[in-house]
């Protein structure tokens, strides 16, 4: 893996973050591939998560862009009430690291932490991130996004704008 590579997926990352605390949703949409995955496991125990979202409890599944773009419309045109107002959100990246290059896809892995504020109490959320990219136009597609939520005490709403 070139510097460069590596420094162009961060940037993605950085970008997706940013268009999130935005709450560009148009443009962040965009990142993801039509038929991309987004999964966020709810936890078998301390150690072990669910792996397959269709033998297990997950706390977001969605097969294909379109449970994002579901939860888009539903944020914009007010029927998301629990998540009215929406938070202002920080998403920070961490410990970028580009592991894996499978049928022309990246593997990334990161770190992640969502700090956010609503109705004036501020909360976190945090945990480890996969993502497989893939190449679009000189910049990035995401394909898969799987979550790993480690402090999943949920004492608030959880959707995709927290991860």
């Amino acid at each position: 893996m070139t510097p460069d590579l590596h420094y162009a997926v961060e940037q993605f990352l950085y970008r997706k973050a940013a268009l999130c605390d935005a709450q560009d949703w148009d443009a962040y949409l965009a990142l993801f591939d039509a038929d991309s995955v987004f999964h966020l496991p709810q936890w078998v125990s301390e150690h072990e998560y669910v792996a397959d979202p269709t033998q297990g409890l997950s706390y977001i599944y969605y097969a294909d862009r379109s449970g994002l773009e579901d939860r888009v419309f539903r944020l914009r045109t007010g029927k998301s009430a629990a998540s009215t107002p929406l938070p202002r959100t920080l998403h920070q990246i961490s410990n970028v690291r580009v592991t894996g290059w499978e049928d022309g896809q990246l593997e990334v892995r990161a770190g992640w932490q969502t700090l956010y504020t609503r109705h004036g109490v501020s909360e976190q959320f945090y945990g480890r991130v996969t993502y497989h990219l893939r190449e679009v136009d000189g910049d990035f597609r995401i394909t898969r996004k799987h979550v790993l939520l480690l402090n999943d005490t949920i004492n608030s709403v959880l959707d995709f704008y927290h991860l």
